[in-house]
């Protein structure tokens, strides 16, 4: 298992190189780098996407305001932790005998305009710095802030302490001990837990509910790591006293749920977050392993039953938010496990991990996040902390020990997986504390656990309590509550008779520009008296069906790429219909060739017929009704159909998804699936058709299996004109790995040369590289 990352660490370099240098990012989807300001903002996330990714063209010196917590974490981490691994082989003798605190410089160059932030009465940070200019002055564009998380403020003296111990400068330290202090002074006395979010000038709780989740957890990650980087009790001692009152008020074996730190026993949520995955790895740390071991499992269960962990799911383990951002937490704790137990079950879930990563989210140009976990759809993105955490964590899960050239037990690592070596004595003068109440020791694994079996027997009833988690409970609804004459359910805003019992109701309906509509009641403008409080009730009922509709997330469906290049590694998240061929109720789904209609709005019949015979048409939206598209496009031949939205800028990263409606009459007649995809996930769809010509796509409920789509192919389902079409590709191609090399690409008859991925590139285009790769792991050829 430890030796497919060379390949696969190389191929990323590679990708990277090819289509993203010098931006920080990857975006997977569309093979480009991710720059500031010309994609939609991802908000803190991109506030720390300044720098290019090689020393010699990195410059600090931008007026751009960033994230203080982001770019810490991210940016400064980085380089302090690319420093400690080039010292340590310099001074091994063998690489990197050129550096000369190169990287150190440039840490200390950032942590100088980082330091502006910290310029408040109470030491918190401001949550942004300007990077040229501070926090100060209308030129800044910052410094108004007045909130920040607990997280943001507390996430720091890590990287700080680090920073003053390697350049002998104590400021950076001092600022981030202060603002840890005052986060500490701010607790709540009574149940010693911390809020979410504090105004950094009054010290006041802006949000008051306290859990291990978003915005708060690294703050309690870096109070016990603080004490193994540093030596210093305190941390410990402050650790162990949040500690103790987390695992009185918010753990709920296996379950972490937020309470109110005024009131600890009430809670204040039902679902969870997928940022408390790290907890189980700190509790390790901490050395209190059984409850670790619960909670890891109850989170290895629910990404068995979702794939990967949702980015927040109910207490009956059902998905609350759908997106999955390829988050690295998860297997970081099962790492740590790993560590302490050398249980081979935590390889097995990394294996799973992995499996899962190469299913469902690896797409040709690296791997793509999860737009919802329940369809498999995709999102244009990768963040850094994949490849500086995900990547890393099942690197040494898998590693054997001679495989490092260093002792990992010689560093610890920080919220963003930057390694950084124990460190000397503090410049800043410390308190003797007493130390009668500190747990000082991890317990050994092999006292604690005598019976090979026992972290089987804590697992065991984990599984079967998920496996048998409970439906959700209908809604309840108030006794003796009045039905009105038109049900909100049943409403359909192009349905005449609806629109005018609304308009005796005093409820008027308002076209948005992005298609959607919205209701207005005015009671003074209804028939009567009756009828105004019919119009409420329908407005009441109107309100709960979309909190309804919101909590439980529209199952969306989902448009899977499945011809070459893309061989089902890209899917985009589409709206179903109403009417027309349930795909929720479909096995198999319905695939076959688009091609875009003519005329494009599907609003008459097809001058195209002959081309969308028996395949998937493609519309753009507007001019008519939903249905009528339908209609056409089944006269036409189509086997089915993909509207795609005509608002410039739309996705379904920032627009709800709906279902499109029919149009008041019976809709029966339409037996064909119509799905809608707003305006960036079309243009992908488009932008595939104009390079490739001949696209093939799978329309269902959720993504399938790319296995399984392969194995219907090379039963026979496969269209070869695509195979033979790639021949120009290779006709001449020469390519070297290792002692194997393929000498041409024999196109007639469809015989195919033997070939081995190793780790060695040639300079080919990436293009062509992209699909000798993706035929070599999709097809399956000898």
């Amino acid at each position: 298992m430890f030796k497919i990352y060379t390949p696969l660490l190389i191929l990323i370099g590679c990708v990277l190189q090819d289509h993203a240098y010098p931006a920080d990012e990857l975006m997977p989807l569309t093979c480009r780098g991710r720059v500031r300001g010309l994609e939609p903002s991802r908000g803190d996330v991109d506030d720390s996407l300044f720098l290019g990714i090689v020393l010699k063209d990195v410059r600090l010196d931008n007026d751009v305001v960033v994230s203080v917590f982001e770019t810490n974490i991210r940016v400064l981490g980085g380089l302090l932790g690319g420093h400690s691994m080039a010292v340590m082989l310099k001074d091994a003798g063998h690489y990197m005998q050129w550096y000369q605190d190169e990287l150190l410089h440039m840490a200390k160059d950032l942590g100088l305009r980082l330091l502006p932030a910290f310029n408040t009465s109470s030491g918190l940070p401001y949550p942004r710095v300007n990077l040229k200019h501070g926090v100060r002055g209308p030129e800044s564009r910052t410094g108004t802030e007045t909130d920040t998380c607990t997280a943001c403020a507390g996430t720091i003296i890590l990287e700080f302490a680090a920073l003053s111990r390697f350049t002998g400068d104590p400021v950076f330290e001092v600022h981030a001990r202060r603002a840890l202090n005052f986060l500490w002074e701010k607790r709540q006395r009574n149940s010693n837990l911390v809020g979410t979010t504090i105004n950094i000038h009054s010290g006041e709780w802006v949000r008051r509910d306290s859990g291990v989740g978003a915005g708060i957890d690294s703050y309690y990650e870096y109070l016990l790591k603080a004490y193994i980087l540093l030596g210093d009790d305190l941390f410990l001692q402050r650790f162990n006293i949040h500690y103790a009152s987390i695992m009185k008020y918010i753990s709920q074996p296996p379950l972490l749920l937020d309470v109110h730190i005024h009131k600890p026993l009430l809670p204040a949520r039902t679902w969870m977050d997928s940022l408390l995955a790290f907890f189980p790895g700190l509790q390790v740390l901490k050395g209190d392993i059984r409850p670790a071991i619960e909670t890891h499992e109850m989170l290895y269960q629910v990404t068995k039953k979702h794939n990967f962990l949702p980015e927040a799911f109910t207490t009956d383990f059902r998905v609350h938010w759908a997106q999955h951002p390829l988050r690295p937490e998860f297997a970081e704790s099962t790492y740590f496990l790993y560590k302490a137990t050398k249980d081979p079950y935590y390889l097995e879930v990394g294996r799973t991990v992995l499996d899962n990563l190469n299913r469902f989210a690896r797409v040709p140009c690296g791997f793509a996040a999860m737009k919802d976990v329940r369809t498999g759809s995709h999102e244009d993105r990768m963040d850094s902390f994949f490849l500086a955490e995900m990547f890393k964590y099942l690197f040494l899960l898998f590693a054997e020990e001679e495989d490092l050239p260093f002792n990992v037990e010689d560093y610890i690592f920080t919220t963003e997986a930057a390694s950084l070596p124990h460190l000397s004595a503090s410049m800043i003068e410390l308190e003797e504390l007493d130390d009668s109440n500190f747990d000082w020791t991890c317990p050994n694994t092999r006292l604690l656990f005598p019976d090979p079996a026992f972290p089987r027997n804590l697992r065991d009833p984990i599984r079967s309590a998920v496996d048998k988690s409970c439906p959700r409970p209908a809604l309840h609804r108030e006794p003796g509550m009045g039905r009105p004459p038109l049900r909100a359910q049943d409403f359909m805003a192009n349905n005449p008779d609806h629109l005018e019992l609304l308009r005796r109701m005093g409820v008027s309906l308002i076209h948005l520009k992005d298609g959607r509509v919205q209701l207005v009641q005015h009671a003074t403008q209804a028939v009567s008296a009756v009828a105004a409080e019919d119009g409420m009730r329908f407005m009441q009922e109107m309100m709960e069906l979309s909190s309804q509709q919101q909590k439980e997330q529209l199952p969306p469906r989902a448009v899977q790429i499945i011809s070459h290049p893309f061989f089902g590694r890209v899917v985009l998240t589409a709206g179903p219909a109403q009417f027309g061929t349930d795909l929720s109720k479909s096995i198999t789904g319905v695939r076959g060739f688009v091609t875009v209609a003519e005329p494009y709005s599907g609003c008459a019949e097809l001058s195209n017929a002959a081309f969308v015979q028996g395949r998937i048409a493609l519309l753009q939206r507007g001019q008519c009704m939903f249905a009528e598209k339908a209609r056409h496009i089944m006269k036409a031949g189509a086997i089915g159909g993909i509207v795609i939205d005509d608002n410039e800028g739309s996705s379904s990263d920032t627009a709800p998804l709906f279902q499109m409606a029919g149009d008041g009459r019976n809709t029966d007649d339409v037996t064909l699936p119509l799905l809608f995809l707003f305006y960036k996930e079309g243009n992908i769809l488009l932008e595939a058709l104009k390079e490739y010509r001949e696209v093939e796509v799978l329309l269902s409920d959720k993504a399938r299996d790319r296995g399984e789509i392969h194995w219907t192919e090379q039963k026979g389902a496969t269209d070869w004109r695509h195979v033979q079409n790639m021949g120009p590709y290779f006709s001449s191609l020469e390519t070297r790995f290792d002692s194997v090399t393929i000498s041409k690409w024999p196109v007639s008859g469809f015989s195919f040369s033997l070939f081995v991925l190793s780790s060695t590139f040639n300079q080919k285009s990436f293009k062509q590289r992209k699909i000798y790769l993706s035929l070599q792991s999709s097809l399956s050829l000898p």
